[in-house]
């Protein structure tokens, strides 16, 4: 059939729906003509599938998490062009031997060049390149001074002052990863570092060129205003309470420290509660509103003044023993000129490098020679861009081929050898063993299409302690019984690499599974009815008895004497037990009749009785039998896949011969030997078993047997004859 051009396509029928087959290097070669409404799939997820992702990350082209058709004729368009045998993409490999690059084709010849130099640079001697030769990215640049991403290491330089040039750099403004693997520069790292020396230089000269008015402290200006800043606060809270106290004499107790709040910590180590102590007052409250620099200080903050002390207020104000609110404020108006200038401060990167450093390095301006090394090094770009073509070529050499065996077709599902991209492993569970298990990324997506479906779904959370976090997975139950499953039932989950997964049951999607369960789903209906039905009566019936017991004993009047008291009969009623045994008896003899007529039917002919019970077993089973067979017809994997991110264009099918490859089933051999704990039936149950047996058998023989060789024929001839006669009468 010809779609969309001149080639001549072939179609096969997998899975009860006609597809096409990609099956050579032409049908590949050809994508672009495939009629869109042909594909199996229209689009699938980037991520949660059995495919290198990196891979996936790669067809990607426009960054929407998503595989699209147009991406994928795209890949076949290139992948054909740069390889001279299309053949050779069905073999999978993740290796290309160099006879296989297109040399006809100019970006096949670079890639090949390009593949070369890669196992040159990594030493090695052979006639192919692998995903693994590439993939060791820092081994293939490792040993070059330049590798075309734009970054200089100090292996990119020859002189050992633009080497340590480099490193300091790298030190002030961080370094940016080089493709071999070690911090380097780049443009803008050089640029900044250069603008950051000027203006700490800049910012330097100015605080020299005011040095008295900026330090007045001179060289320990920084540590005089850190003195003051440490007490800065403390210091301010006991001037305003020394204000409030002359403002209202009478809070001036209030406002200092009690001696009660001393007493309820006197009982505790007071080493080990300085921070309580350090949050009374400075000082003790006073009218004179001076600050003691003596020991009349609270203890907490006695180290912090006697800094103070020792590196400000001692050179203000020499052998002062008390500091007042206007010295204070003098003191700190002396440090205005020097925040000022750190407020103006620039270039802080590089000032760790010093004053002197800074300025020889930018006096001695290799600003050019670094720009240099990295345009050198940008020179190669193309060459570092090729590398990452020769990756991406590797990597869909050999993964895709299985893509479109899952995305233009669905051929890998549907081989018994091989698994589909959504395959995420095998969940044991019950006695079998479910192949079909996809990965959820979407529980509420799920819950509104996988009923959909008709399938059977288990939705367990499957934890693994070497993976963090949980994975969710959908596993279909396509053959054999229901069994014991059930919400909260532990199981295990295999991974395709063979990793364990705690798994626990957390929803189940009931649908048919077999033919064979949906016979039986009935039955076991009903006894789970009746079951529910005797549990709950006994226990409507337990509730009832002990309300009852209770309310007598509540209720009950016991004598003065302590006797018994005596139990008060109702009187019996006769008109009541006669319409009971009136109505007992009209449906005994409706029953009667009923099965007086059946068994007047029945012994008609023998075979009635077998045209009974398949008759009944028809009503009990029937429908349910239609119905999964009607379902298991429509078994179709679409709307799980469609929940997970897949736009499929037809229908997955799994019919019940498909179904049975996808769940495997515990077969046990016949065991000969007798089990040694075998309970025994009792003789009076053997012999009941034997009897029932008898009478079926001698049933079936009557019925068989013609009317005139029938046992008892004479007395039921002249009851005959007797029934006759009274009916005459």
């Amino acid at each position: 059939m010809k779609s969309n051009g001149n080639y001549d396509w072939k179609f096969s029928t997998v899975g009860g729906v006609t597809r096409v087959n990609i099956e050579s290097g032409q049908d590949i070669m050809h994508l672009d003509e495939l009629d869109r409404k042909l594909w199996t799939a229209l689009s699938c997820p980037l991520k949660g599938l059995e495919i290198d992702e990196k891979t996936m990350t790669m067809l990607d082209t426009n960054g929407d998490g998503k595989i699209h058709i147009e991406e994928i004729v795209a890949a076949s368009k290139w992948l054909t062009t740069v390889i001279n045998d299309p053949e050779l993409l069905l073999k999978r490999e993740a290796f290309i031997p160099f006879a296989a690059f297109n040399t006809a084709n100019e970006e096949g010849l670079h890639l090949l060049e390009t593949s070369k130099q890669i196992i040159e640079n990594l030493g090695l001697a052979k006639d192919n390149i692998s995903i693994a030769d590439v993939s060791d990215s820092l081994a293939i640049f490792a040993k070059t001074r330049f590798n075309g991403d734009g970054i200089i290491t100090e292996n990119s330089a020859d002189d050992e002052a633009v080497k340590a040039l480099i490193k300091s750099i790298i030190d002030c403004m961080g370094g940016v990863t080089d493709r071999s693997g070690d911090a380097g520069i780049d443009t803008d790292k050089i640029e900044a570092f250069y603008t950051a020396l000027a203006d700490f230089k800049a910012w330097k000269e100015a605080g020299d060129a005011d040095k008295a008015n900026i330090f007045p402290f001179g060289d320990d200006t920084a540590a005089a205003l850190e003195a003051c800043m440490a007490v800065k606060d403390k210091i301010e809270d006991f001037f305003m309470r020394c204000k409030l106290a002359s403002f209202n004499a009478d809070s001036a107790s209030v406002l200092d420290v009690s001696s009660a709040k001393i007493g309820e910590i006197s009982g505790n180590n007071l080493a080990a509660s300085t921070t309580e102590i350090a949050t009374y007052p400075l000082a003790r409250v006073n009218a004179e509103h001076k600050l003691p620099l003596g020991k009349e200080i609270n203890p907490a903050w006695a180290g912090a003044m006697a800094a103070l002390k020792a590196s400000v207020i001692d050179k203000e104000c020499p052998n002062a023993e008390y500091l007042t609110e206007e010295q204070w404020v003098s003191i700190l108006a002396k440090f205005n000129a020097f925040n000022a200038w750190m407020g103006a401060k620039k270039g802080a990167e590089v000032e760790g490098l010093g004053y002197d450093a800074a300025a020889k390095i930018l006096e001695e301006n290799k600003k050019d020679v670094l720009l240099e090394l990295v345009a050198q090094d940008k020179a190669l770009e193309s060459k570092s861009n090729a590398i990452d073509k020769v990756d991406k070529l590797l990597h869909l050499y050999r993964d895709f081929y299985t893509l479109l065996t899952n995305f233009v077709t669905f051929s890998d599902f549907y081989s018994p050898q091989k698994r589909a991209i959504f395959q995420a492993g095998t969940l044991y569970i019950d006695e079998r063993a479910c192949d079909l298990c996809v990965k959820v990324s979407d529980m509420g997506a799920q819950g509104a299409m996988a009923p959909l479906s008709n399938m059977y779904i288990l939705y367990c959370d499957c934890t693994c302690k070497s993976r963090p976090g949980t994975m969710t997975i959908a596993a279909v139950v396509t053959d054999g019984d229901v069994g014991d499953i059930m919400v909260g039932k532990h199981a295990v989950f295999y991974d395709n690499d063979g990793l364990g997964w705690n798994a626990t049951v957390t929803k189940i999607v009931d649908n048919p599974i077999s033919i064979r369960q949906a016979f039986w789903s009935p039955y076991r209906k009903m006894a789970k009815s009746v079951e529910d039905m005797i549990n709950k009566r006994a226990a409507e019936k337990d509730a009832k008895v002990m309300a009852d017991a209770n309310t007598k004993i509540n209720n009950a009047e016991i004598p003065a004497d302590g006797s018994k008291p005596a139990e008060v009969k109702p009187p019996f009623d006769i008109a009541k037990f006669a319409g009971i045994f009136a109505a007992i008896g009209l449906a005994i003899g409706l029953v009667a009749s009923a099965i007086g007529g059946l068994f007047e039917w029945l012994g008609a002919h023998w075979y009635n009785i077998v045209i009974f019970f398949l008759i009944i077993i028809a009503i009990i089973s029937g429908p349910s039998m239609i119905m999964a067979w009607l379902k298991l017809r429509k078994r179709n994997l679409a709307p799980i896949l469609n929940a997970n991110g897949w736009a499929l264009n037809q229908r997955i099918l799994v019919n019940t011969k498909f179904g049975a490859t996808l769940t495997g089933i515990a077969k046990y051999p016949v065991v000969k030997a007798k089990d040694p704990f075998t309970t025994k039936a009792p003789l009076w149950k053997r012999m009941l078993r034997w009897l029932f047996l008898i009478i079926c058998l001698c049933v079936a023989i009557y019925f068989i047997l013609p009317k005139d060789m029938r046992p008892f024929k004479s007395c039921c001839q002249k009851a005959e004859v007797e029934v006759v006669e009274e009916t005459a009468e």
